[in-house]
Order: C-alpha cells, then sequence, then structure tokens
C-alpha cells in the first residue's frame, strides 16, 4: 500500500499527527489532503491516493483519536473544528497554504469545518457519504435512528460503550463497515482491514472514537447551529454511495443546497 508514500508525523496544534505523504514539492498549488471516515485510519486511501499521485502532491492523515495520531483525553478536544485546526496546521506546517480536501464520513464533517472555519485555505472541497451534522441529530428520524444507531450509542457517557466494545472490537467495528451499505467483508483490503483492527484494538483508540461522537452532541451540533445561515462560495464535490444508508434515507444534494452555492 501506498507505493513510494513516506509516513511522518508532526507536532501541530499541541498534537501529533500521522500522516502519509508523497510529492512533497511546496511550489504545487494543487496539493490534495484526504479524511478517512469512522472506524477507518488513513489507510482507507492506500490505492486511491496512488492515482492521484502521478500528479499532485499527496497527504493522508489520520484524525486525532484515530490510527496513529495522538488522542487526548476530554470529549472537549474530539471537536470537528478541533480536528479543522489539525489538518490546517498540518498542511501550513508542510508548505501548503492553499490545497484540495476530501473527506469521508467523519472526515467529510472534519473537511465541512475546514471549509466553514477557513474558508480562504481551500480551493476545493469533496464530501462523501455523508448530509450536515446538523440536519442529522436534529431531525433524526426513525429509520435514520436504526442505520445510524452507533452515534447515540458512542455518545453514552464513558465507559459504558467503551467496555462493550472491548469484549469484541472486530465484531463490533467490522459490523460498522458491513452496516451501511452492500458490502461484504471479502471486499476489503486484506491489508487495509488488518491496519483497521490494529487501531482499533488499542484501547485507547476505543475511548478516543467514543469521545469524538460524545463531541458531536455536545458541542458540534452547537458550532453547526452557530453557522446555520452561512452559504460557503467554493467548489463543492458531493459523493455518496447508491446502495449506503445515508442516500436511503436522504436526498443528498438537496441536504446541502443552502451550505454551498
Amino acid at each position: 500500500m501506498f507505493d513510494d508514500f513516506k509516513q511522518l508525523k508532526a507536532k501541530v496544534n499541541d498534537i501529533e499527527i500521522n500522516f502519509k505523504i508523497r510529492n512533497s514539492y511546496k511550489s504545487c498549488e494543487n496539493a490534495i489532503l484526504f479524511l478517512h471516515g469512522f472506524p477507518q485510519t488513513h489507510a482507507m486511501w492506500a490505492g486511491i491516493a496512488d492515482q492521484f499521485a502521478e500528479n499532485y502532491p499527496i497527504i493522508c492523515s489520520d484524525l486525532r483519536g484515530y490510527g496513529d495520531s495522538e488522542k487526548p483525553l476530554g470529549v472537549e478536544n474530539f471537536t470537528f473544528r478541533h480536528m479543522a485546526e489539525d489538518q490546517l496546521r498540518l498542511m501550513s506546517h508542510l508548505g501548503f497554504e492553499k490545497f484540495h480536501v476530501v473527506g469521508h464520513d467523519r472526515g467529510g464533517r472534519v473537511a465541512h469545518r475546514m471549509a466553514l472555519d477557513e474558508t480562504d485555505r481551500l480551493k476545493t472541497v469533496t464530501l462523501m457519504d455523508i448530509v450536515p451534522t446538523r440536519l442529522l441529530l436534529s431531525e433524526l428520524t426513525t429509520q435514520v435512528a436504526k442505520s445510524y444507531y452507533h452515534w447515540l450509542f458512542l455518545a453514552q457517557p464513558s465507559p459504558f460503550p467503551e467496555r462493550l466494545i472491548t469484549s469484541d472490537p472486530d465484531y463490533f467495528y467490522e459490523s460498522c463497515l458491513l452496516g451501511w451499505g452492500a458490502a461484504n467483508l471479502d471486499d476489503f483490503d486484506i491489508e487495509k482491514l488488518r491496519e483497521y483492527r490494529k487501531s482499533w484494538e488499542n484501547a485507547d483508540t476505543i475511548r478516543a472514537m467514543c469521545d469524538d461522537y460524545r463531541a458531536a452532541i455536545e458541542f458540534d451540533w452547537k458550532h453547526d447551529n452557530e453557522d446555520h445561515n452561512r452559504c460557503l462560495d467554493i467548489p463543492t464535490c458531493l459523493m455518496w454511495g447508491k446502495a449506503g444508508a445515508m442516500a436511503k434515507h436522504y436526498d443528498i444534494p438537496e441536504t446541502w443546497k443552502k451550505s454551498f452555492t
């Protein structure tokens, strides 16, 4: 995986962020930052990132709390705003003041927060398999709650979800991978699965991922309410799986209509 990429860590925003990079020449104005979702790591972009790396500087980063990035204590440290700051400062550290961002799932929510907080830093935004956080939480239907039960389960006070997950992390997280679409476990690259398992079998990662979802309900929803009426003038691409749960429950382009011009 990740042919000719370098694996590095950088201390930014008081957090050590793990990432892979290829073509790090700073003169290029078209660097692409790839951000993974839950319960994955940057490894999800292996293969995809390689194709873009023929022409662009590519950075695939672990969000704080995930993979080999640092996992601070405290729910307040896992807001999308903090995660966005991490990635913005990482790109500054690498010499890229303007860049493209591609985010899947949690990474997409971080990318959206980056666009809200530092619009001028982003050349384009690609959001994959998400609707706005505020919409999902404020208009939670029965069917959405059934499909995305993990939002509420993981947000329960510590150590309730952590103790249950720790009994069999592979079973829980693999059920998450398979529960939102039409994939089978055999469809996943074995090397990527190995990386995911190594990450989610770590007790600190389990706790941090729970804190991520706790922060969404406790803090991110409020932040998004404050920005509810903002419409961003930035080129945006929306992508989603036709057989995925999001597409079954939402008209995804319609949900973002008031967020981007």
